[in-house]
């Protein structure tokens, strides 16, 4: 899925920043002062702010168009030289007089020749809004060019350039064309600027200010991010927790937990403009939400792993995204309850004990993440009352015809209008917990229709299946309506729960005390 889009036109906006970075070896202490003396063998000028996104959606080898300010000065010359070099359009970089452009300067320092760190950094820039008519003329070119451009990108860093007028008209404009706006936002606490984007990815410690909440979990994760969507009228806000991966609120309503493979961590620098890059670059092409976090979260981990902003080229994403889907796609029913739950663990966020969906938005973000991985979907349903072997035989039957195992279990009510007012014998908590718990299965929800139409038109499985005592298969023509396989499996012969009940009441009949 991922290597289709790699030819997309994107815009960037945003602080355009020159990086540098000098190294050296701290090797004493200054008779001067108690301050480290760092003798210097080398040093490097990079791209950084919304130039280092544009530089890293280069070497994922989509074409870029960057937007932004630098001024009238050496850095603003060394900054277009660098542009070009990378090949990136700078023909929406104004240049400002008044203003310098923004640069850092870090200085890295090894003990003994070894184990690399910041020191410090220096920053030289202004925060100043934009001069009204330098921000009229960039919305202006920014509208009249935005139709070319399969995603905007903006990276706000508060140095003066993502003015509300300007965000305003530029998500306007692009909501216009049906392009998707993903916005690194600022560290501030008011969102309203972004409002009708796409996607806003703050961190932790900006979605703390921004929501006023504390967040030490993902759970606090997921609540932050659904405030931000619903108080600033935003599509879906991903919050990034570094190690612990990343949390979600969607448009459709949901909100998830996506952990992260566990990193060596070397330099944190660049990792959110990595997860910016990459987003953009998987909803230009119209990627599922969740994919797309998965994605982001390899090239993250990627990114953490190297010194300052790096480039990761394409062939060494596509190799990290090819390793996580095979270790993340085992069977589900290998003979143990580890392997589902793994692979569940890794898409949800959700563990063993909480397999159990609870509304068809939940349903739908978990089929979207497991699509998003390439992986087949089977559906079946029942009453599943008095679990005994043969809805076991059934359930193991299904799951070895693909990879996801999705259960539909008829609500109290609905097993009454089929069954009789004296069934269910165990209530519909119960029976989907107990099913949840076979290894097998993949997820549980119960409904309280009287078909499973609604779940079938929403998780459009690849494979529907009833057990051999089922007459008529109920939602057949849904299935067979775009493409899918409709399975009946057999039956253990003798087995059923209406048998069993009858068993249990003419034991309790010729039973005495």
């Amino acid at each position: 899925m991922f290597s289709a889009n790699f030819h997309s036109r994107l815009l960037v906006l945003g602080d355009v920043i020159l990086d540098r970075y000098i190294f050296g070896n701290a090797e004493r202490v200054s008779p001067e002062a108690p301050v480290v003396v760092l003798r210097v063998d080398s040093q490097e000028i990079r791209l950084g702010g919304a130039a280092s996104v544009a530089m890293l959606l280069r070497n994922l080898e989509a074409e870029v168009t960057l937007a932004g300010v630098i001024g009238d000065d050496s850095d603003g010359r060394t900054l277009s030289s660098l542009l070009r070099d990378e090949r990136i359009d700078n023909r929406l970089i104004w240049s400002d007089p008044r203003r310098p452009t923004t640069s850092k300067e870090r200085v890295i320092g090894r003990a003994a020749d070894r184990h690399a760190h910041q020191i410090v950094r220096i920053d030289h820039e202004s925060t100043a809004a934009l001069d009204e008519s330098l921000e009229s003329q960039l919305a202006d070119r920014i509208a009249a060019t935005a139709s070319q451009y399969q995603a905007i990108l903006i990276s706000d860093y508060a140095k003066g350039v993502c003015t509300p007028l300007l965000l305003r008209r530029v998500i306007d404009v692009a909501n216009e064309h049906g392009i998707p706006v993903i916005i690194d936002p600022a560290r501030i606490g008011d969102y309203s600027r972004y409002a009708g984007a796409t996607l806003v990815k703050p961190n932790r410690t900006e979605a703390e200010l921004s929501t006023g909440r504390s967040i030490k979990s993902p759970e606090d994760a997921r609540e932050a991010a659904k405030t931000l969507r619903d108080r600033n009228r935003i599509e879906s806000v991903v919050v990034t927790l570094d190690k612990d991966g990343m949390a979600a609120a969607s448009g459709d309503g949901s909100t998830a937990w996506f952990p992260c493979a566990a990193r060596e961590v070397y330099d944190i620098t660049g990792a959110g403009d990595t997860v910016l890059a990459a987003m953009g670059l998987c909803l230009s092409a119209r990627m599922p939400l969740p994919r797309t976090i998965s994605v982001a979260n390899a090239a993250a981990g990627l990114q953490v792993q190297k010194l300052g902003v790096a480039p990761i080229p394409r062939d060494e994403l596509l190799r990290e995204i090819a390793m996580l889907d095979a270790e993340a796609s085992r069977p589900h029913c290998s003979g143990t309850s580890a392997d589902s739950t793994v692979e569940l663990d890794r898409l949800t966020g959700r563990n063993s004990t909480s397999r159990i969906c609870q509304n068809l938005a939940e349903l739908r973000e978990l089929v979207a993440a497991h699509r998003g991985r390439g992986h087949s979907v089977v559906f079946t349903n029942g009453c599943f009352d008095l679990l005994h072997v043969g809805h076991v035989a059934l359930l193991q039957q299904a799951a070895a015809l693909g990879d996801v195992l999705i259960v539909a279990v008829n609500s109290d009510a609905g097993v009454r209008r089929l069954k009789g007012p004296k069934r269910p014998v165990i209530g519909e908590s119960e029976r989907a917990q107990m099913i949840a718990a076979l290894g097998c299965v993949s997820c549980v929800v119960i409904f309280d229709d009287a078909t499973p139409h609604a779940l079938l038109d929403a998780v459009r499985p690849d494979v529907l299946v009833k057990g051999g005592t089922t007459p008529e298969i109920v939602g057949r023509e849904i299935v067979e309506s775009y493409g899918g396989r409709v399975c009946r499996v057999g039956e253990v012969p003798g087995v059923s729960t209406t048998a069993v009940v009858s068993r249990i009441a003419a034991s309790t009949a010729t039973t005495t005390y």
